[in-house]
């Protein structure tokens, strides 16, 4: 069988390594607003495109890596939009972090083509290297026909359920405990500052023991980096507003108590106020502990 050929729309964090991992093994035309991350995608073997609906002139599958739910419809339904030129039969892979509701949403504005809902978690390292969590909803014919991409991508693939917004719900409670992980890692960090004690010191003797968490040794040294010129930024801290606020709706909608999200949404808050949206969510220490 041939391979299919591959549209990814977004090249931010995300999206960049994976159309790199992609363009490794797939024909892959990509599309960002950016002209750099477009050269970028050049660089690492995809062909760039100037519009998203130039780059899914001819794909099998169109992987959108975008922000949120309104880059999503942009993308697909603006004036140079997908779904100008998406040919029959092609498959669309939403891998964005935008809630069930905005995902059966988009399905049911794209009743001809095959909606495949994988929302993915480990960051742009994992992503490079195709070492990605991804949770799927998705009917076994789309799955099928998709399988090889989000295969090049993933270390771990999990099939939620056959439905656009099955692969959200569980991608949610991911980000509850990310979120409300880096939160406690802040108020450790801004605490160690607090008292005295060596952040460095701190960070890296906790992540030895029963306090470790992926979110602690991962963001506790950007944390430490966020009082001198800042971490590069991974993961947005806005992303995290969006996040937390995906959990919040979906708590509510199920009558679920979950104050320490709560809490965590509203920190991440704090710092969007604060100006901190565009940062690294690391920098939400200094809301707790400002700088010098």
């Amino acid at each position: 069988m041939s391979k299919p050929r591959v549209a990814v729309i977004g090249l931010g964090a995300m999206g960049l390594p994976m159309a790199g991992r992609l363009a490794a093994e797939f024909p892959v035309t990509a599309f960002d607003l950016d002209a750099d991350r477009r050269a970028q995608a050049a660089d690492a073997g995809a062909t760039p495109a100037t519009t998203a609906a130039e780059a899914a002139v001819d794909a099998d599958v169109v992987l959108l890596a975008v922000r949120d739910q309104q880059q999503v419809e942009a993308a697909l339904f603006g004036p140079d939009g997908v779904a100008t030129t998406l040919r029959p039969g092609a498959d669309v892979v939403l891998t964005s972090t935008v809630g069930p509701q905005a995902a059966r949403a988009t399905a049911a504005r794209l009743p001809d083509h095959r909606v495949v809902d994988a929302p993915v978690s480990g960051g742009p390292a994992r992503a490079a290297r195709g070492d990605l969590l991804i949770v799927v909803g998705a009917a076994d014919d789309a799955l099928a026909a998709t399988r090889p991409v989000l295969e090049r991508l993933a270390s771990t693939l999990t099939i939620i359920g056959p439905n656009p917004g099955d692969g959200q719900a569980l991608k949610a409670i991911n980000q509850l405990l990310a979120g409300v992980h880096i939160a406690a890692a802040a108020e450790a960090v801004a605490l160690a500052r607090g008292i005295g004690l060596d952040p460095n010191l701190v960070v890296e003797a906790l992540s030895q023991g029963a306090a470790s968490s992926f979110m602690l040794a991962d963001r506790g040294p950007r944390m430490i980096e966020a009082y001198g010129e800042g971490a590069e930024v991974r993961s947005r801290l806005d992303i995290f507003v969006k996040d937390m606020g995906i959990v919040g709706d979906l708590a509510r909608d199920a009558h679920v108590p979950t104050p320490l999200a709560a809490a965590a949404h509203q920190l991440y808050l704090l710092g969007e106020r604060a100006g901190l949206g565009a940062a690294d969510d690391s920098a939400v220490v200094t809301v707790l502990s400002p700088k010098d």
